[in-house]
């Protein structure tokens, strides 16, 4: 989740009034953070934002406008005056189908200083590593507009064709030597496997301003301490976060005093104008307010909490109401609420519900009666998973319990296998859970990788449900992972472990040999049980533990509890 850092003495100085580190945590809580820390010798307050929808609360300055809603020192929807900028943006037809949107726009007549550097760059790397999917979907490029020539080609250039001093660098570089030599280039070349074209930023004067996504050159793309007029890019794959990007970055700006200027972006068979601060609206009722927390609110409340969350309010008369009783005042119970343009997250009435809902205070919604009565009981399955841990706590190993979401990298290539049957996530929120884990044994090594520190021997477990794609279907199982790690861990070990489960349930089994990539060869096997293949177990593969950075070894078992229990059934 991220974690952003800025000054008590900056937030005050946005909000023009004074609070205590006391008011900070709990108004955190209004945009789903908590305040991890706040460090008075340096005046650094830190805090975890929670939902990973509200990129533009990744900085101080949305942070401090989220306050003004709050508190009423500010109603609906901040305005934002645009100024008409004569740049252009031409789009060339050879990165339309690699990476296709970009929305820019020039900032003006603010000095940016260290502090504020910081900031601008905090929110830039936040935005990019999570809502832009490691620059996957989003990049963000920042300029000093000074260097700067209108108008920029934004096209497509062949690996070897195009020279630059990177980023803190001193020396020319093309774009393929960048991408095996650079540090960004190591780290973010995966973006670009599979182009034949990579594409970049130039201006009139043949200037390059940024490899996208990878690194700005050390001309243009370097900002400084100094600087008072900047000029910002966002490119990508998915228009909407490219808009959304550049938004939030022209409000968090403007916040700062700066001008924001419009870019015509010319595409080959259109036009537009960018920042695009369009704002939506959706339409919300009262008997979904009520439906939802249970309250019975007049239109003039509803307007004050849709306001204080920063959305522009308007009532509609409902007409049958007024006719039906024309000697009473008029009635209201459709709103119609406009979202502004640095938030996405709003998709339904229910989301614009739930900002009345935080606004109002949970706390001060009182509760609802009991009206169904059921009795629960236990499934037979979870009853002898249970058994199952039990028998793990009494050989002496720890649970552990982790996230079922992961991605295919943790899943196989540190693994050393194969992909046999991801669910992959189609909208991912960040690429480090991304998919659906289809095994529990790589959690285990991971736990063993971030306790080297810890005494030896270490010996845990976990239990829990994979998912597994074959074909068109997915297949759910609940299994267990079990692993022991210490200087003289081996098969034997790990071996007496599955002997002892499966004599505690009086089950017979077969042991066969078996080949797998993140075991030994040779000290890996197969249980099966009247046929049924139920366990692999063994000795980790040395490539495993360099992939994890472990130094001991491991003997590793993961049983399939699913399928043992239909097997325990049927006898």
């Amino acid at each position: 989740m991220p974690t952003i850092t800025f000054s008590l003495k900056d937030l005050q100085h946005l909000l023009g009034r004074k609070l205590t580190i006391e008011d900070i945590q709990e108004l955190a809580h209004y945009g789903k953070g908590d305040l991890e820390s706040y460090d008075k010798e340096i005046d650094e307050v830190k805090i975890n934002f929670g939902d990973t929808n509200l990129p533009y609360l990744w900085s101080v300055e949305g942070f401090a406008r989220l306050i003004k809603g709050v508190l009423g020192l500010q109603k609906g929807i901040p305005e934002i005056k645009m100024q008409k900028g004569l740049y252009q943006v031409i789009v060339d037809k050879s990165v339309l189908k690699e990476r296709p949107f970009i929305a820019c726009f020039a900032a003006k007549g603010h000095e940016i200083g260290d502090y504020l550097l910081k900031q601008i760059v905090q929110l830039q790397e936040k935005f990019c590593e999570g809502y832009g999917r490691r620059r996957q979907k989003v990049s963000i490029g920042l300029y000093s507009y000074k260097r700067v020539s209108f108008p920029i080609h934004y096209k497509a250039a062949e690996p070897s064709s195009i020279e630059f001093i990177p980023l803190d660098f001193k020396a020319k570089m093309n774009l393929k030597e960048i991408l095996s030599d650079h540090p960004k280039g190591k780290e973010y070349a995966w973006i670009l496997d599979g182009f034949d074209k990579y594409p970049v930023l130039i201006d009139e004067k043949n200037e390059v301003l940024s490899f996208i996504p990878i690194i700005n050159s050390n001309f243009t793309g370097k900002l400084e301490a100094g600087d008072e007029d900047l000029f910002f890019e966002a490119t990508g794959t998915d228009e909407d976060a490219v808009n959304l990007a550049a938004n939030i970055f022209a409000y968090a700006l403007y916040d700062r005093g700066f001008q924001i200027y419009s870019v015509e972006v010319k595409y080959p068979d259109k036009k537009i104008v960018v920042p695009n601060l369009v704002e939506e609206s959706i339409t919300i009722r009262n008997d979904q307010i009520k439906q939802l927390f249970g309250l019975e609110l007049e239109g003039d409340e509803v307007k004050a909490l849709v306001e204080n969350a920063q959305f522009n309010f308007n009532m509609s008369v409902n007409r049958s109401a007024i006719s039906e009783h024309p000697q009473k005042p008029k009635v209201f119970d459709d709103y119609k609420v406009q979202i502004p343009s640095y938030r996405a997250d709003i998709l339904h009435p229910r989301d614009i519900i739930e900002d009345i809902g935080i606004m109002y205070g949970y706390d001060k919604i009182g509760e609802l009666p009991l009206t169904t009565f059921t009795i629960g009981s236990a499934l037979k399955l979870n009853e002898f998973i249970d058994k199952v841990r039990d028998v793990m706590v009494g050989l002496g190993y720890q649970e552990i319990v982790s996230h079922i979401l992961t991605d295919k990298v943790f899943l196989y290539k540190k693994m050393n296998i194969e992909d046999f049957g991801t669910i992959e996530i189609e909208d991912y929120m960040s690429e480090t859970y991304s998919a659906v884990r289809s095994w529990i044994l790589p959690n285990l090594l991971e736990v063993f990788s971030r306790n080297k520190h810890v005494t030896f021997p270490q010996r845990i477990f976990e239990e829990g449900l994979v998912n597994i794609r074959k074909g068109e279907n997915i297949i759910e199982f609940s299994r267990i992972a079990i692993a022991t790690s210490h200087e003289n861990s081996n098969y034997t070990e790990i071996r007496q472990v599955l002997d002892f489960i499966m004599k505690c349930f009086k089950l017979s089994y077969n042991i066969e040999e078996a080949e797998h990539g993140s075991f030994i060869e040779g000290r890996c096997a197969r249980a099966t049980v009247k046929g049924k293949k139920v366990a692999y177990f063994g000795e980790i593969n040395p490539v495993v533990l360099e992939n994890w950075g472990l130094e001991m070894p491991v003997a590793a078992l993961e049983l399939n509890l699913t399928e043992l229990f239909e097997l325990m059934e049927k006898r």
